[in-house]
């Protein structure tokens, strides 16, 4: 299947050589081609912040679409990785062994995304359980890998998979070594899916917009270390499951635009266009920034069923969610102790960190 749509894209190229051999030099235009990094999406970066990383999830097209609507990613290329000779054409990857995989070669912006980011996005659209196989596509060349230039990198990719382990029954299975050789796709498959943006792709490239917070971003401390860093009340609702006074906390009253995180870990668990003022003394939201940062386990403490929060990397005790929200935004109200979060200010999220959210505040202008 997809080697024929090859076929069918080189001969409408030959036919554009064609025309213009014959005189006819207007413009080809691609219906549907939409530039997904505009300046107001993705500033201009610094040469000192750039890092680059290989990923090799199945057929190349999709992968190097569903990277490049990654927000602070710079540049994404295809390519062929890894194999036994120099210089491969893609003819060579099908019908002569070479052993390249189908990589894409990803330029990022390292004060706004970093690579455990890049990985949590990476493992949403490949199955790293299969070997040399993703979606119809099989054959070496389809394989899954992530392949680094650095110690540093093969660190943060070994950690994170080990964290991801737990998530699967089966072994994963993706390849994890060091760059050994990178050379770019010929031009027809760079951007293949703007060009065709209905040609065919494995993956779901919608998930592209959906909020990645990776666990291992934001391990959970040592005890001495949470008790020391944490004031009394903060440690007592956190670590022992108590709750502040209503109407005691600044965050309750608090408009100004930024995120709420655990204020034991850091992770990232609600935003202020997700706050809302219930009346109940407690900050309160209709949602988490993304469902799975959140744990919920039933409460009978007060000798009735309740629904209590925690945090999933640091099992901190957040609150309780509540089915008298707003009707209109899904109902929910996640009362939250205001001892359980820090609040970082939108202007302060780059430096501190958080800037791969950032696409969310201009989603929500």
């Amino acid at each position: 299947m997809k080697y024929l749509l090859i076929v069918i894209a080189v001969v409408v190229l030959a036919f554009g050589v064609l025309l213009l051999m014959t005189g006819n030099t207007g413009e080809l235009k691609v219906e549907g081609e939409v530039d997904m990094k505009s300046p107001e999406v993705v500033p201009q970066t610094p040469e000192s912040s750039l890092k680059t990383i290989y990923l090799a999830g199945g057929c190349f097209w999709g992968v190097e679409e569903y990277m490049d609507r990654v927000y602070g990613v710079v540049d994404s290329e295809s390519g062929y990785a890894n194999g036994k000779w120099e210089n491969p054409s893609y003819e060579d990857l099908i019908y002569k062994n070479s052993g390249h995989a189908e990589t894409v070669k990803i330029t990022y912006d390292a004060a706004i995304v970093d690579l455990e980011v890049l990985l949590a996005h990476y493992f949403k659209i490949i199955d790293p359980t299969t070997l040399n196989r993703q979606g119809n596509d099989i054959g070496v060349q389809y394989r899954t890998g992530v392949y680094y230039e650095s110690e540093a990198d093969r660190e943060i990719i070994e950690d994170f998979i080990r964290l991801e382990e737990a998530a699967y029954e089966d072994p994963i299975l993706v390849e994890v070594v060091p760059l050994d050789g990178y050379y770019p796709a010929e031009d027809y498959h760079q951007d293949y899916l703007k060009k065709n943006p209905g040609g065919y792709c494995h993956i779901d490239l919608s998930k592209s917009v959906e909020v990645v917070i990776p666990m291992s971003k934001y391990p959970r401390p040592q005890d001495e270390v949470i008790k020391e860093k944490l004031s009394e009340l903060s440690y007592n609702v956190t670590q022992l499951d108590a709750t502040e006074r209503a109407f005691t906390s600044g965050l309750y009253t608090n408009e100004a635009r930024g995120i709420y995180v655990d204020i034991v870990t850091g992770e990232p668990l609600f935003t202020s266009f997700d706050k809302f003022e219930s009346g109940s003394g407690w900050p309160s939201f209709v949602k988490p920034i993304a469902p799975e940062v959140l744990v919920e386990k039933s409460d009978t403490k007060l000798g009735y069923l309740r629904v209590e929060v925690r945090s999933r990397s640091g099992d901190s005790h957040l609150g309780h969610v509540f089915e008298d929200g707003p009707k209109d935004r899904g109902g929910l109200r996640y009362c939250i102790n205001g001892a359980a979060l820090e609040f970082v200010p939108l202007e302060e999220m780059v430096s501190r960190g958080y800037g791969y959210l950032m696409a969310l505040f201009n989603e929500a202008e």
